[in-house]
């Protein structure tokens, strides 16, 4: 198994971001299992094109994410995100309810603002 990463450079995304959402998607579907070494920030750089900031920024906000995990000198490698993300997505699912209260939203109000928020980041 191996990375497959496209850049579009046309795209009105990033590059690190997507970068960043190619990686944690194929890690999140399994293309990627756990444990996984991932390519040095120079060497995926070179491959794909692009400044090694910019494949530094996308590592550091995936590791952020719980997606990969750095482990000094041996490298960088796919985590085990699945319950990290599960867990993370639980936590700030929270926070937005009790925020939600706070602000005195009905939770029908309080769903169509998250429905809203997931159309606008999923284009759904």
């Amino acid at each position: 198994m191996t990375l497959k990463i496209a850049i579009d450079a046309d795209a009105a995304t990033a590059p690190y971001e997507q970068l960043r959402a190619q990686i944690a998607g194929q890690a999140r579907s399994g293309k990627l299992p756990a444990g996984y070494r991932l390519p040095t920030v120079r060497g995926l750089a070179e491959e794909l094109g692009l400044a090694a900031n910019t494949v530094a920024k996308s590592y550091r906000a995936l590791e952020a994410d719980g997606v990969i995990e750095t482990r000094g000198r041996n490298g960088t490698f796919v985590a085990a995100a699945g319950d990290a993300a599960e867990r993370e997505a639980a936590e700030a699912a929270l926070a937005f309810a009790e925020r939600a209260l706070r602000l005195g939203l009905a939770p029908d109000a309080a769903r169509t603002a998250v429905d809203d928020a997931l159309r606008a980041v999923y284009g759904k």
